[in-house]
């Protein structure tokens, strides 16, 4: 027969002092991501947390919010690969944007059949008979309303690093790499294309084309290109040759975006921070070529 009264659980030991007691009574713990985000400059202006931790951690608390349409690449911006393209094209292609993974369509750019490894065609050097599509690999897919935090931990669990992203009708909407959602956490992420400044800033192609960096100094374009470039408002200054351009674009540059300029043609290959990394330039005789 049970016991009608059974001896009551002990409950859990609270061990604060009476003094955090009270503290907590008159400062209780923050109310809103607001007010959490306002304890942490707190936390630092006091020494407890150093400034890239603050940093850090905001970033995790505003990611709560945030959906991969918030921080995605735009369908119109996406560097993508026709799967009916010549081999040269494709090559072309893959070099002049350095990327490292390429979603890759057939017949439309929404129909986007798989994701394709820059690496992986290095294997067409030993067996040039290779069919494109075997060194396909399954491309993702996300909507628009996914959080990133979801995200994120889809990204490691399954070893994927790039997602295309669909709107509410299933249409391409852009795509989302994983370094898209970290920087959200740990800022903007030096890629091998951000090098030292003094590994150089100008880099002649096989195309007869260069690669030069956004922040290259006006003065060593003007001497490796022989001109001299200036504005359409000769009264206007710039130290770097992205401040330049994106001046005489009049919005910040998007990547494919390409101004020609005092005999040279320029094409943003990658942008990063609102700020362009780096350009592809040529003669306007060479592009049209």
């Amino acid at each position: 027969m049970s016991d009608p009264h059974p001896p009551r659980t002990p409950e859990k030991e609270d061990k604060r002092t009476f003094l955090r007691k009270i503290a907590e009574f008159i400062h209780p713990g923050p109310d809103s991501t607001a007010e959490l985000i306002e304890t942490l400059a707190e936390a630092e202006d006091n020494n407890i947390i150093g400034a890239e931790s603050r940093v850090m951690l905001e970033g995790v608390i505003r990611m709560a919010d945030m959906t991969a349409g918030d921080v995605m690449v735009a369908a119109t911006r996406m560097d993508m690969i026709n799967i009916q393209a010549p081999i040269d094209v494709l090559l072309n292609t893959v070099i002049d944007t350095a990327h490292s993974r390429f979603p890759v369509y057939e017949a439309e750019r929404e129909n986007v059949i798989g994701i394709l490894m820059a690496k992986d065609l290095l294997k067409l050097q030993r067996a040039p008979e290779l069919n494109i599509r075997a060194l396909l690999r399954p491309a993702v897919f996300v909507p628009e309303t996914k959080g990133l935090n979801d995200l994120l931990r889809d990204f490691r669990g399954n070893r994927n690093h790039l997602a295309i992203v669909i709107d509410e009708f299933g249409r391409v909407a852009g795509l989302i790499t994983i370094e898209d959602v970290l920087e959200q956490i740990v800022g903007e992420i030096e890629d091998e294309f951000d090098i030292v400044e003094d590994d150089g800033d100008i880099f002649a192609l096989a195309d007869r084309t260069y690669r030069v960096s956004g922040d290259t100094p006006i003065e060593r374009v003007n001497d490796a290109f022989s001109v001299t470039l200036v504005g359409t408002d000769p009264d206007d200054q710039f130290d770097t040759i992205g401040g330049l351009i994106a001046h005489e674009m009049g919005h910040v540059p998007k990547r494919g975006e390409r101004c020609t300029l005092c005999g040279l043609d320029f094409v943003v290959l990658h942008t990063k921070g609102g700020a362009v990394k780096w350009f592809k330039v040529a003669s306007v005789q060479v592009a049209r070529d």
